[in-house]
């Protein structure tokens, strides 16, 4: 068959039911993370759609990276790093990085302005009260205070007097909404810790809630379309309500459905717990649903964006499976993976007949339909082949070698065991094969075998590797409420598995990153290279079977 270039790379397909009211006049979006902890597959959704109608659905847009950094208990620069570092892991290249505490001075000023207009008011309710009145659809006992009063209290919550981290400055919009989000929410609050700001330090004392600083910063950053998935719903009213309230340029809200996964802990809190417990490895286990975990486990970039893009114009919160992404996942990396041997290391040896004495080797396309260049196959006398197939064979049998030509098996030699764990259907109950000798037999009909097995020559330089495989880390698709409050009880005992093979000499020339498949055991990202000290280590990729 003739083999064909494969892609180099492809830009996820446009899809009608996403395009964006007034985008003729040009898009500019925005992903605003909170820098408290690492990305996971729910915000990659959001990162990759702001990025796919900036760059791509419309090109000459613009896409803005902004650190929404209001909250000082919970972000640092280390998060605000990996945030960095997550994006490139997705691909994407912001236009413009900013930061929310850039607007700071500007957002004080805002919030003057809301006061002086009789919008917002200062507050001095306890929290708990506060929520109950909230609930009940009472007002506060503030709210009809004057302005002059709410001003110098809000003066006392910018230097963070005694008397000033008492207050917080609510918007006066509706007690007693239907909607609760529009019953004076709190815009500005003084931290119970003055925690200084990993940028600005103790500059202030005073910060703004994302609720109230978000659709400032959106208007003044000259966001065309807000992008929010559908748990802000709810919050949508607020956020046009100070937009209008502050007479700012008004910005169209396009939203779409948050993304969940079965059996998959999305959690920053119960993230850090296993992390901090030395359950997984790190932020970038390939068994974590944070973005360098999944690139790890060997997700691409193109089959998350092309997943992303399907799911984008979706409304419904659904508890998804991970077949689907590493399905379309498989679409991408089978054009990209080159085609290697690998048998594990309790191997059977195989004396061949039928072939020349010495060692020889023949360079062969790493792939069959695609070209990805060459590799060399050794043939020799001296087979190895895997002991789950050699405990199958019947002598004189006809079997197919992999990519070589059809051979019978002359003679099998086995280690005798009582053990009768070993009888199984269609398996030799005699033991282990210690030794075979086969005859090639090129002119044989392959089609006509039903064992085709794989297999590497010993007279080469083998590869150690180690295979690792992993499991959910949750042993229950979706959690009760109940079984949340306790679901260190639902771990999976045991979700990492390694074994270990020789592979043929070729993978002495993988790098880490690099995608490849091993006939009949699947597909693997290199995550350590092989060296002459230690064996390669190669993560199975999923392929949406499983």
């Amino acid at each position: 068959m003739a083999t064909q270039n494969a892609p180099k790379g492809k830009k996820a397909p446009k899809v009608k039911l996403m395009e964006l009211p007034n985008a003729a006049n040009g898009v500019v979006t925005r992903f605003p993370p909170e820098p408290s902890g690492y990305l996971h597959i729910g915000h990659s959704k959001a990162a990759l759609l702001n990025d796919y109608f900036a760059h791509i659905q419309y090109p000459g847009g613009k896409m803005i990276l902004r650190f929404d950094d209001t909250n000082t208990d919970k972000e640092n620069a280390e998060f605000e790093n990996a945030i960095r570092e997550d994006v490139a892991l997705l691909g994407i290249k912001p236009d413009t990085i900013s930061y929310t505490s850039n607007y700071f001075d500007q957002i004080d000023e805002y919030c003057v302005k809301i006061i002086q207009s009789g919008k917002a008011y200062a507050d001095d309710t306890p929290g708990d009260v506060m929520s109950a009145q909230r609930m009940a659809r009472e007002p506060s006992v503030h709210r009809d205070d004057s302005v002059e009063d709410n001003l110098a209290r809000f003066e006392e919550m910018k230097k963070a007097t005694d008397e000033g981290r008492r207050w917080c400055i609510r918007a006066k919009i509706s007690h007693a909404n239907n909607n609760a989000s529009l019953r004076d929410p709190v815009i500005f609050r003084c931290p119970k810790n003055q925690t200084p700001h990993h940028r600005t330090g103790l500059k202030y004392k005073a910060y703004p809630t994302y609720q109230f600083a978000c659709p400032i910063v959106d208007s003044l950053e000259g966001i065309t379309h807000a992008l929010r998935t559908t748990e802000y719903n709810d919050q949508d009213a607020q956020y046009k309500w100070i937009l209008k309230a502050l007479e700012l340029r008004p910005v169209f809200i396009w939203t779409f459905s948050k993304i969940q996964f079965v059996r998959t802990l999305m959690s920053k809190r119960k993230l850090t717990k296993l992390v901090n417990a030395g359950v997984v490895s790190g932020w970038d286990d390939p068994r974590f649903p944070t973005v360098r975990g999944i690139r790890r486990r060997g997700m691409t970039i193109e089959g998350l964006r092309d997943f992303m893009v399907s799911q984008g114009p979706s409304k419904n919160v659904v508890n998804m499976d991970w077949h689907t992404i590493w399905t379309m996942n498989k679409k991408v990396i089978d054009l990209q993976a080159s085609r290697y041997t690998a048998i594990d290391n309790n191997y059977v040896i195989c004396k061949l007949k039928g072939v020349k004495e010495e060692p020889y080797s023949e360079m062969k396309p790493k792939h069959a339909k695609y070209d990805l260049g060459e590799k060399k196959v050794w043939y020799s006398q001296n087979l190895i082949i895997e002991q789950e197939d050699a405990r199958t064979f019947a002598k004189d049998e006809e079997i197919t070698l992999m990519n070589w030509g059809n051979a019978y098996v002359r003679d099998i030699q086995y280690e005798k065991t009582s053990d009768k764990s070993d009888i199984a259907d269609g398996v030799n109950a005699l033991g282990n094969v210690s030794s075979m000798e086969l005859e090639l037999h090129l002119e044989g009909d392959f089609k006509a075998t039903k064992k085709k097995i794989t297999w590497l020559s010993k007279d080469q330089d083998l590869v150690p590797v180690e295979l690792v495989d992993f499991d959910h880390l949750l042993s229950k698709d979706k959690l009760t409420e109940e079984e949340e409050t306790h679901w260190e009880d639902f771990l999976t005992p045991k979700s990492e598995f390694k074994s270990y093979s020789v592979a043929d000499c070729n993978v002495w020339n993988v790098k880490v990153d690099d995608v490849l498949q091993f006939d009949r055991k699947g597909y693997y990202r290199c995550d350590e290279a092989a060296t002459k000290e230690s064996p390669g280590v190669f993560f199975k990729i999923p392929s949406g079977k499983e």
